[in-house]
């Protein structure tokens, strides 16, 4: 599988895009070195008015079209803790059922997961262990 990728700034406006394809190799590397923590204190000392998003590392499979997002905060006791998004094909009911179902691109998010554990999600990601990250948005 190959990956691209794209980045939010707090302080710009333009979401960065990484178009060139990566490998699963890649994608783990970058979100475990990316400057969460610098990124958070930038994001902190930035104006209301000059912020524009939380860091954030959206990963796309080419191949399948699925995403994985990784988008970093504080919690209340200002430890870094991370909301994952996930973007993946899933079944819906046409009309209440009656039309049968079809299949669309669905995002679920889940909140306040520490770093280690974001990564281990990241990484069943990549490995194409879909039913793993499931289990996160069926708890």
């Amino acid at each position: 599988m190959t990956y691209n990728y794209s980045i939010c700034h707090p302080d710009k406006e333009t979401i960065e895009y990484k178009t060139l394809p990566i490998s699963d190799r890649e994608v783990l590397e970058i979100a475990e070195n990316y400057p969460w923590i610098e990124k958070m204190e930038l994001y902190d000392s930035l104006n209301a008015s000059e912020t524009f998003y939380n860091p954030s590392l959206d990963f796309k499979c080419i191949n399948n079209g699925r995403r994985f997002c990784l988008t970093a905060q504080y919690d209340d006791n200002k430890n870094l803790t991370f909301s994952l998004w996930y973007s993946r094909p899933k079944k819906v009911k046409i009309f209440f059922g009656l039309l049968g179902e079809k299949e669309k691109m669905r995002v679920d998010d889940v909140w306040s997961i520490d770093k280690n554990d974001s990564l281990k999600f990241l990484e069943y990601f990549v490995n194409g262990n879909y039913p793993a990250i499931e289990s996160l948005y069926n708890a």
